[in-house]
């Protein structure tokens, strides 16, 4: 979906100071439909990746849903007696990125089941270390997008957030963005006359999570990453 910008959002890319050419973000959109099926999560999630690319940045969408994932909590199931596991190419990516953003739909006032897999499938990932004896996630930085028709997008990026910092990723300001329309059955974010893609609240927050995400990846980034003293897993054992 090529969104239409408003005119601060288009003012800020084109005034925009800073070269983001090295930083790379990836998208983990955990809807529970296979491609190509429309995803209204991932619909929102273009609007932060079209500002993203906008100014530099190399960007992708991922559907986890479209993979065959084992579940469980270490970093490959094959090595625990599941005969296949697509985690591991996914979990490249993740490193691969400074920037993770985990999208949701939201059900029965949850994040998806799949966003539960991959969070717990990251987590089997954060006792590796880097090259500084930090927990292998330090030095990115995360953030969530909501979509859905009820309640609940506070409570779904409370649980994502927590997750991404618990296990090393850096959480800026305003990280998290969604949308839900009306209560029950109803139209999803972009069905023609939702009012979605023109939401004001929803524009003004994906376009300061970005941002904000741009930024504190960027400062991670020219900086080497989180110093590594005193938070050391390497020293301390």
């Amino acid at each position: 979906m090529e969104h239409s910008l408003n005119s601060i959002q288009q003012k800020w890319i084109d005034e925009n100071p800073y070269d983001f050419s090295g930083v790379s973000a990836l998208f983990l959109n955990c809807t529970l439909k296979k491609s190509p099926e429309k995803s209204h999560t991932e619909e929102l999630m273009q609007l932060s990746q079209q500002i993203m690319e906008a100014v530099g940045v190399k960007t992708e969408i991922l559907r986890p849903v479209d993979n065959d994932i084992a579940a469980g909590v270490q970093p490959d199931m094959t090595e625990h007696g599941w005969e296949k596991d697509e985690w591991p190419g996914i979990q490249k990516k993740v490193m691969d990125a400074n920037i993770l953003i985990i999208g949701t739909p939201i059900w029965l006032g949850e994040k998806s089941s799949v966003a539960t897999q991959v969070i717990e499938r990251l987590y089997s990932f954060s006792g590796e270390m880097n090259d500084d004896g930090q927990y292998s996630y330090y030095g990115r930085a995360g953030g969530c997008v909501i979509t859905g028709n009820e309640d609940g997008i506070k409570h779904c990026s409370m649980s994502i957030l927590y997750g991404l910092q618990h296990i090393g990723y850096t959480i800026p300001p305003q990280a998290d963005a969604g949308w839900v329309g009306e209560a029950g059955p109803g139209k999803s974010y972009a069905d023609e006359g939702s009012g979605g893609p023109e939401n004001e609240f929803t524009n003004r927050n994906t376009t300061f999570m970005t941002w904000n995400l741009l930024h504190i990846a960027k400062m991670l980034k020219d900086n080497g990453g989180v110093p590594a003293h005193g938070n050391q897993r390497s020293l301390w054992e």
